[in-house]
């Protein structure tokens, strides 16, 4: 399958590396060629160093013959006409990075004018994940996810205490007809193997028959836990902190959003209702405890820099407010991140990617796919007879870390897998992929040659 990506930005590398190992051909385009020097040293793709807007730049490259094109160049207006000019000289499915706010209420217009397939908003993509964790608390026993006869629920240790200190294989003996697919400490989402243990303030993600999770459910939901959150401060006034403010507004909470730009403080007072736009620099924290601080039920922090965000989210832990959301965009902080007790940690970059695979793997083999805090997802595919993974015990398909087969749909039987087990054509298949693991994930979905 022949699909090019104009933009050799980190999105763009992200989703050929992710694609790489697939039944796919990539070609990527950009003016930069140091850029894409670098690329075509690290990655098996074509490299064509010109300006994607040119019509006869895509038809030389025969756009007809491919099947996708991802326009993610810095400027949404270039990325709209290359995805309209590749779609009316005949590509298949075309899609393009949007982030401007002005756009935000016109997607099905522009989607509908310029005949795009798909539109991609990294800052609104992150922005709904925080709000589903604010507002929705991730309930997902309360239909978030469940198929068929398989369903998973998510609780924390302090409601199965028993299971602390527990190995995956000891969770087993306790547990029999059930599966940890993950756990989420400190703001991680692991995947969990054999020597791992549950640690206290883990929260359990577990999936098995939906009647089974039910029965855990009802032992392990708090009712009255998952309630409106009233008093959120944001700091950072950009792209993300705009759409979640807004979207925390309509839902009913009092928003603070502190932002250091007095231009963009005017953009966002004169854009937004029922929010509070304080101009200050949010490292200020003799001001912010003015501002109420304590008082917080969620803080988020989505300024531009990562160091900030960590150091802000780290002081708003010491004050005790319960939930605490930071915008991290460099994996180099994965161990530390891990260390620091921040309860949300999201990567544009990582929620972007999975965005763009769901729409082009989705097309192909993908049944649903369910986002679990931005880090993980959950994926149902139907097993063909021409896919690598068919008929080759668990054991043997050399699954990556970050990959877990966590359920199998037969017929009406529901299959808890072990390393013995294998996949039939026709079996409804549950995988558990950390979004790091997707492009991994992918070969075991590959055809066979």
């Amino acid at each position: 399958m022949n699909v090019v990506i104009v933009g050799a930005g980190k999105l763009g590398a992200c989703v050929a590396e992710a694609l790489i190992g697939g039944d796919y051909s990539i070609t990527i385009i950009d003016k930069n060629a140091n850029v894409l020097q670098k690329l075509s040293q690290q990655l098996d793709v074509m490299t064509i160093n010109d300006d994607g807007r040119r019509l006869s730049v895509l038809k030389n490259i025969g756009i007809e013959s491919f099947e996708y094109l991802l326009a993610v160049t810095s400027s949404d207006e270039t990325n709209m006409i290359i995805a309209s000019f590749a779609k009316k000289l005949g590509c298949h499915h075309v899609i393009a990075r949007v982030r401007d706010p002005e756009h935000m209420n016109q997607f099905d217009f522009i989607k509908e004018a310029m005949d795009i397939d798909h539109i991609v908003n990294p800052d609104m993509s992150i922005t709904v994940e925080i709000y589903k964790y604010l507002a929705e608390k991730y309930t997902l026993s309360n239909g978030i996810f469940k198929s068929g006869g398989i369903a998973m629920t998510e609780f924390p240790t302090r409601r199965f205490p028993a299971l602390v200190g527990l190995t995956m294989p000891d969770i087993h003996e306790v547990l029999p007809d059930v599966l940890i697919a993950a756990l989420s400490r400190n703001g991680k989402v692991i995947v969990p193997h054999g020597d791992d243990e549950v640690k206290e303030g883990d929260f359990i993600y577990a999936i098995g028959a939906k009647d089974r999770i039910a029965e855990i459910h009802k032992k392990t939901h708090e009712h009255g836990k998952y309630t409106n959150i009233h008093k959120v401060m944001i700091i950072g006034g950009g792209k993300t902190g705009f759409y979640l403010a807004d979207r925390l507004q309509e839902f009913g909470a009092s928003v603070k959003l502190v932002e250091r730009d007095m231009e963009r403080c005017h953009y966002l007072s004169t854009n937004l209702k029922n929010v509070m736009v304080l101009h200050s620099d949010g490292t200020d924290i003799s001001l912010l405890e003015e501002e109420n601080l304590d008082d917080m039920d969620a803080f988020v922090t989505a300024t531009g820099y990562d160091e900030e965000n960590l150091l802000l989210a780290l002081t708003a832990k010491q004050h005790g407010i319960a939930d605490v959301i930071s915008k991290v965009s460099h994996e180099n902080y994965k161990d530390l991140i891990e260390q620091m007790g921040v309860d949300m940690v999201l990567n544009p970059l990582d929620i972007s990617t999975s965005n763009i695979l769901r729409y082009i793997q989705g097309s192909k083999r993908i049944l649903s796919s369910v986002l679990i805090q931005g880090q993980a997802e959950i994926l149902e595919v139907i097993a063909t007879s021409r896919m690598n993974m068919l008929g080759v015990p668990i054991h043997e398909l050399e699954l990556p870390k970050d990959v877990l087969i966590a359920a199998i749909h037969r017929g009406g039987k529901v299959i808890i897998p072990d390393g013995n087990t294998t996949i039939e054509q026709n079996d409804r298949v549950t995988f558990f992929s950390l979004l790091s693991g997707l492009g991994e994930l992918e070969k075991l979905m590959k055809a066979k040659k």
